[in-house]
């Protein structure tokens, strides 16, 4: 990534994040958010396939404002442990070299009364995906807490690897042999009824990358959310903003076939249409 020629993970101009999640999580995904927080009754397997008209995660468009084909399968058992993976394609002008992200889990989640809770681990990665220009990875792993409670969640996801997406003192060209372990992203959601058959999603999530702060955001995301005929239907309002202006010139660096280097805003306000099914 660049922004106005530096790359949020990378101030030299290539750009790549690499994500797979690798969950103990007892919370639900942070990229698909498909999975209801709750105590597993049965054991068994499920899983869910979507179509979106872009993808979008913490309120980043990581397909160019393309569409994305995503699914993912997960194993519940009856005490509360589950595993499971995810997948979506990713756009190679917002990943340098990445087509694909593969995420893989496991964690555990319970309810005691009124309150549901989750916790884990999740591993993103990017197949293939780096940042030439340093021979940067962007995998990394998080560790993530959830509790629910009325209606809203709350989660926290911490960094346990070296780095966050890639982001550290050869990627921005900030600072000396410093890494940014420890970022962490806080996200708030709820849902509010409207009628039988519609409800309003909210979200709101903030994320803090260490010893890097000029690359802090914050995202929100306001969606009419509904059934139809066994489809989960969304329609959805996103955006992401920081103090810095960081990412307004967003690119890798690298030329495409045709030698032009692609420049956008991958955090700016833009709607959204997601259909999917769980099976």
């Amino acid at each position: 990534m660049k922004i106005e020629n530096q790359n949020p993970a990378q101030r030299h101009g290539d750009a790549e994040k690499s994500i797979v999640r690798l969950s103990l999580c007892l919370c639900v995904s942070v990229v698909s958010g498909f999975l209801p927080m709750a105590a597993s009754a049965d054991s068994g397997w499920s899983g869910n396939i979507s179509v979106v008209s872009t993808y979008v995660s913490r309120g980043f468009n990581q397909t160019w404002s393309k569409p994305a084909l995503q699914a993912g399968v997960e194993y519940n058992h009856d005490d509360g442990w589950f595993v499971g993976t995810w997948g979506s394609n990713v756009s190679p002008y917002f990943i340098e070299g990445g087509s694909l992200e593969w995420d893989t889990y496991a964690g555990y989640r319970g309810q005691h009364e009124k309150l549901a809770y989750e916790a884990g681990l999740y591993y993103y990665r990017y197949p293939g995906a780096r940042i030439n220009a340093t021979g940067t990875r962007y995998d990394y792993g998080e560790a993530i807490v959830k509790v629910g409670l009325y209606g809203v969640d709350v989660s926290y996801a911490l960094t346990v690897t070296p780095d966050y997406f890639g982001f550290n003192s050869d990627t921005l060209g900030q600072g000396r042999d410093q890494h940014s372990r420890g970022s962490g992203y806080l996200s708030v959601d709820g849902s509010v009824p409207l009628g039988e058959d519609f409800s309003l999603g909210l979200h709101y999530g903030h994320q803090s990358v260490r010893h890097f702060s000029d690359y802090n955001w914050s995202d929100g995301k306001l969606s009419l959310d509904t059934a139809w005929h066994g489809f989960d239907v969304s329609l959805a309002y996103t955006r992401a903003w920081d103090k810095q202006g960081a990412y307004a010139q967003y690119t890798t660096g690298v030329p495409d076939s045709a030698g032009n280097v692609r420049i956008s805003d991958p955090t700016k306000g833009r709607v959204f249409l997601s259909v999917g099914r769980g099976f």
